[in-house]
């Protein structure tokens, strides 16, 4: 791919979601880096702070089929992944395929749902497939997943487990909105009043190319040793149970190529990984209330020096 082309493309991607999601560029970048890399994004949030409205803006502008997904202590894990239904006609089982079989799955509030629900995304998040009555299914491609969820304060909530939070590439929270932005969307001139004036840019295709440049993105060795270096002081800190395993340093370079893409660089800096750090490796580092990993992840950054 022309790389001035594909800078320009991504610029008009940025621009097309940072018009309905006012006023949330970090958060913004930080929600296209992880599906450029691959990964899958957790919002945590309040209701009604634009979760659901940045899950479809970036839907529309990728051209990524989208399903929602409503979580509830009810819901069963055949609601997820689809059921085997008998037809009396051709006297045979026929499979009808869940809400997962979609390119991009908003699960919303996750967190409401039993633990035996929420495990029914684990091989589908890490696999990009799924096992249903013996028979795997590939998912497709690409397959990208965002999910949110309330404060686990909130009454109702299950919290998730390591192993699915560990599934997730980041997790973020967009926060109220700024004066001037909460105005233009009373005004109608923003959030989900705009979804509908917003052109798909891209498609599967191109989406797959750009995820596929990631993956040359040149990282030198000192960065390796930053990785490292990071991931060493989480091991070893001792307010911490255990500390980032090298599952969530991959992921931690994933998210930092996919950064340096979003720059139009075709090498990963410093800067590239700090950018990613908190939102990779917060939720990684604790399993309970998001300020206390994220804090944690400031602390580290602050500790370890740039190896250079």
């Amino acid at each position: 791919m022309n790389r001035p082309v594909a800078r320009e493309g991504l610029a008009a991607v940025l621009a097309g979601l940072e018009g309905v999601v006012l006023g949330k560029s970090r958060e913004v970048r930080l929600a296209l880096c992880c599906l450029l890399a691959r990964g899958h994004l957790l919002i945590e949030d309040l209701p009604g702070l634009g979760k659901t409205t940045l899950a479809q803006s970036l839907a529309r502008v990728t051209g990524l089929d989208m399903q929602r997904l409503q979580f509830t202590s009810d819901l069963l894990p055949a609601d997820v992944l689809g059921v085997s239904v008998f037809d009396p006609r051709e006297a045979s089982f026929r499979f009808h395929p869940g809400p997962i079989f979609h390119g991009l799955v908003l699960a919303d509030e996750i967190n409401r749902a039993t633990p035996k629900t929420q495990s029914a995304l684990l091989e589908a998040m890490e696999e990009s497939r799924v096992t249903v009555e013996g028979e795997t299914r590939d998912l497709p491609d690409p397959f990208f997943v965002i999910a949110t969820q309330n404060p686990q304060e909130q009454a109702g909530t299950f919290p998730l487990p390591e192993s699915q939070l560990d599934r997730f590439l980041m997790r973020l929270s967009l926060g109220y909105p700024d004066p001037r932005a909460e105005r233009e969307i009373l005004r109608g001139r923003a959030g989900r009043a705009t979804l509908e004036m917003l052109p798909p840019l891209l498609d599967a295709g191109t989406l797959r190319r750009w995820q596929d440049r990631c993956e040359t993105i040149h990282v030198a060795e000192p960065l390796f040793d930053y990785l490292q270096a990071l991931a060493a002081a989480s091991r070893e800190h001792p307010e911490l149970s255990w500390g980032l395993s090298p599952r969530g340093v991959l992921s931690l370079l994933r998210a930092a190529r996919a950064w340096a893409l979003l720059a139009g660089r075709d090498h990963v800096l410093p800067d590239d990984v700090q950018a990613v750090w908190v939102p990779v490796a917060g939720h990684r580092l604790s399993s309970g209330r998001r300020e206390t990993g994220e804090a944690v992840a400031r602390q580290l950054l602050e500790r370890v020096p740039v190896v250079r």
